[in-house]
């Protein structure tokens, strides 16, 4: 047993009550309940189900823990008898899986990574298996879920550069940590050869595909599509989605410049962080420009219909096919295009899309993704696909194609999984 292991155990010891006094807090300051709260501590708040295996996945935040929802419904199809347990650590991530909650499957906080929380979590839940995602590498977390016998997998792993270079200057910790796993499964080759020069087992990593390009169908309410079509009529509909704050008036402007070809485009503006919908409605407003919002209970329509609330991106994303996918046009990353492909829609971006390049690049080689550099860009691009209906068309077409080859992949994956896992045994 490494020396930094035992010194974190016992300094985890002595901090557990402090982290348990924060993290509680937190979550009832986001509208937690208590006893939910108490999740953080190991207290189960739901009974394990089924005589099946029980596989545990657990994730960050939201973008990880939406990551692995289309992986549990794939292995759910193939085990019927198998039940999920997905754990994360924010409010906002657990009230997301909470509206997609695959069948068969409960969420928790994650617990501490601290000898009392864990020994009560893992007594309750007794997991079969636990899939960690990403770069989700709590210490004892790892060594105590091994302690009980369940095979484990690490999938999506992705650690930054500061990171790989911090675990190679502790080769024993890492060796201690990584042997923990039956298989790694990288989001790319670069990653792979990182985690062995990280010294994981050579034998066990192999490279996967990155989950966050296959998060499931986002949730789409069929009556409030209902409504919003009504509402629109024969309008055509852009929507600009998950923009950020330096974003909005290069989408205004855009969309200002459309305006003087096509009078009755709506554009459905939909910013990352619903809670700056009044500083978006300034500059809204500011750009001369008409605007319903939906956080006030407008229908669909004016100029700019401000989509400015928490969960409702797959009823926008079913008005249009055309999406602009924001957190790119400034040093942000990107956000999941694969959302977008999935409703059949072309996927419009900024040239910033590093969290996703991968899949931007297969989407642009497959022609259902286009880049643009600014707001004229922007008015050009839209201009010409909504005056040339065949090049739309194309387009949407691409990202039919996309998504289907995509699904082949979640099948490999998900078997690989099954099998060294040993899920298939009886």
């Amino acid at each position: 047993m490494p020396f930094l292991y035992r010194a974190w155990v016992i300094a985890s010891v002595g901090l557990v009550p402090f982290f348990a006094r924060s993290q509680t807090a937190k979550l009832r300051e986001q509208g937690v309940p208590v006893r939910r709260a108490h999740e953080k501590l190991g207290h189960a708040t739901q009974d394990r189900q089924g005589s099946g295996p029980l596989i545990w996945l657990h994730a960050a935040s939201v973008g990880e823990s939406l990551s692995v929802l289309a992986l549990i419904t794939r292995m759910g199809m193939i085990l019927p008898r198998a039940q999920f347990l997905i754990t994360s650590g924010t409010a906002t991530s657990a009230a997301l899986v909470a509206q997609r909650m695959p069948p068969r499957t409960v969420h928790q906080f994650a617990p501490l990574d601290a000898p009392g929380p864990l020994k009560r979590f893992l007594r309750h839940w007794q997991p079969d298996a636990a899939i960690f995602v990403e770069s989700e590498l709590w210490p004892q977390m790892l060594r105590r879920t091994h302690g009980t016998g369940a095979k484990m997998a690490l999938v999506n792993a992705r650690l930054s550069d500061k990171s790989v270079e911090t675990w190679r200057k502790h080769p024993k910790m890492a060796r201690y940590l990584f042997s923990v796993f039956d298989l790694i499964l990288t989001q790319n080759d670069a990653m792979a050869h990182k985690m062995v020069s990280m010294h994981a087992p050579s034998d066990r990593v192999a490279r996967g595909i990155n989950l966050k390009s296959m998060a499931g169908p986002l949730p789409v309410d069929e009556d409030a599509l209902f409504d919003a079509r009504v509402a629109l009529g024969h309008r055509l509909v852009w929507v600009a989605s998950s923009t950020h704050e330096g974003e909005e008036n290069t989408v205004l402007q855009a969309h200002h410049a459309l305006l003087k070809k096509i009078p009755d485009l709506c554009l459905i503006l939909a910013p990352r962080h619903p809670e700056r919908g009044d500083a978006v409605e300034g500059l809204v407003t500011a750009a001369g420009l008409t605007c319903n919002r939906r956080s006030r209970g407008d229908a669909p329509g004016g100029q700019v219909y401000l989509a400015d609330t928490l969960g409702e991106l797959g009823l926008w994303y079913a008005m249009s096919d055309i999406v602009f996918l924001g957190g790119s046009l400034l040093p942000i990353g990107g956000h999941n295009p694969f959302e977008v492909a999935q409703t059949g829609a072309a996927v419009l971006s900024g040239p910033h899309v590093t969290a996703f390049a991968e899949t931007y690049a297969q989407l642009e080689a497959e022609g259902a993704a286009q880049f643009v550099e600014d707001g004229d860009d922007l008015a050009e691009t839209l201009s010409k696909l909504l005056s040339t209906p065949q090049d739309l068309t194309d387009m949407t077409d691409a990202a039919e194609r996309f998504v289907a080859a995509q699904d082949d992949q979640l099948d490999i994956i998900a078997s690989r999984l099954i099998t060294t896992l040993k899920l298939d045994t009886p």
